[in-house]
């Protein structure tokens, strides 16, 4: 059961930047909102500051930079979904500090994201590509020498989360020997083993991959004396952020014949569109691979990120259930018939509940259902009171110190 928002859903304006799938603009359809912009590619700084003023619901990939700026201006911004797993190009003190919805697919896509990897183990243990561009430019590598199968050769993975374990699946289902290292501890699964550091892992594996988040602790995790620890004639993979692995000690260990072969989807800087020029310190070596951020770049992917996140936008602006925001705290609610339900987003001090209770209190306000949930910065309550519940409840509750943001959803 749904109920239908206050606000007339024609007046919600949606934004969808960077050629989001067209399930996501569909389902935001069949759900009766219409006041839509789709915009294939990032917007530019300037057109996006101006365009946030009126915009209820922002979505977005990895290009576009969602900093405070971008925020502040959004007064009437309410959500923002991420359609894709990071989400590194929010600013998410900003999202909290304004009560704005973050929500992403950090599930996705893993699988596309784990087929890619294990096709890179293929291709540069037989060093594919290289054969590849010699066979279009009329030349015949037919020889064996260096090129290797995968089945008996030991996989380590640096990060064994939804993706890495999913890799360490596919693996052990090729015949290879998976290894993975955690800074938490992880159920193994399969036949595959935890290592109890990092420069064990390195030094036991023939290929190297990576699935870590984007963090101060991961900056450079694979730098240039990581990467001498590792066995000699090694192939290393990194499909998880940009800065993770040092792309210039990279190229000093593939000219040494320290590592046998590289991989990469994900860089520290990548063009903002397909005109762009891109540029990196590993262009122009052999058994080298490099995509353009490809990795959850399926038309299955894209399609499952396209109906999460817009479908986690929708039950947010119509029950204001936050399962799964990433700013918010996570609520998942009912639905209550014949009442109205209230939204209160403030900061995360002492007194503001009772603050509020106080308040609906004095206007004689019957509360059908609360239900609040608290983070670290912020606390958000949800009440469902009596549909005879005066209009000034609402400005009652605007009142309250430390008050962020109230919305009266029905």
């Amino acid at each position: 059961m749904k109920k239908s928002t206050t606000f007339p859903k024609e007046k919600i304006e949606i934004l969808l930047l960077e050629g989001v799938h067209p399930a996501a603009l569909k389902l935001f359809k069949e759900n009766g909102y219409s006041n839509i912009e789709v915009v294939q590619g990032a917007a530019d700084r300037k057109s996006l500051k101006e365009k946030i003023k009126n915009v209820h619901l922002l979505g977005i990939r990895s290009k576009t930079q969602v900093d405070d700026e971008i925020i502040s201006h959004g007064k009437r911004l309410l959500g923002i979904g991420a359609f894709c797993i990071g989400t590194n190009q929010i600013d998410m003190d900003s999202a909290v500090n304004h009560g704005v919805a973050v929500f992403n697919s950090p599930f996705s896509n893993t699988r596309s994201v784990a087929e890619l990897v294990i096709a890179h183990c293929i291709n540069l243990m037989r060093r594919l590509f290289e054969k590849s561009e010699a066979a279009h430019k009329g030349q015949w590598l037919k020889d064996s020498s260096n090129s290797y199968e995968v089945r008996g050769k030991t996989l380590g993975i640096i990060g064994y989360g939804h993706i890495g374990s999913q890799v360490s699946i596919l693996a052990e289902n090729l015949g290879m020997k998976v290894i993975f290292f955690d800074i938490e501890p992880k159920l193994p699964l399969g036949n595959a083993t935890a290592v109890k550091t990092l420069d064990d892992l390195l030094r036991k594996s023939d290929i190297v991959t990576l699935h870590v988040p984007g963090s101060g602790g991961t900056k450079n995790l694979l730098n240039e004396s990581r990467i001498a620890k590792m066995k000699s004639g090694a192939h290393l993979i990194n499909l998880s952020r940009g800065d993770v692995v040092d792309l210039n000690a990279v190229r000093k260990a593939l000219e040494k014949k320290q590592l046998a072969g590289f991989a990469c989807d994900v860089f520290p800087v990548e063009p903002t569109n397909n005109q762009e020029q891109f540029q990196s310190p590993v262009q122009g070596l052999s058994n080298v691979i490099l995509t353009p951020h490809i990795g959850g770049s399926t038309v299955e992917a894209q399609e499952n990120i396209g109906v999460d996140v817009a479908g986690k936008l929708i039950s947010f602006l119509e029950t204001g259930s936050s399962t799964g925001s990433l700013s918010v705290p996570a609520l998942s609610l009912p639905v209550q018939a014949d009442a109205h339900r209230l939204l209160h987003i403030h900061a995360n001090v002492p007194g503001v509940l009772g603050e509020i209770n106080s308040a609906l209190s004095k206007l004689n306000v019957n509360i059908l259902g609360q239900y609040l949930k608290t983070n670290n910065q912020i606390g958000y309550v949800v009440l469902d009171v009596d549909k005879k519940t005066s209009a000034r409840a609402m400005d009652e509750l605007k009142k309250v110190k430390n008050t962020i943001r109230v919305r009266e959803l029905y």
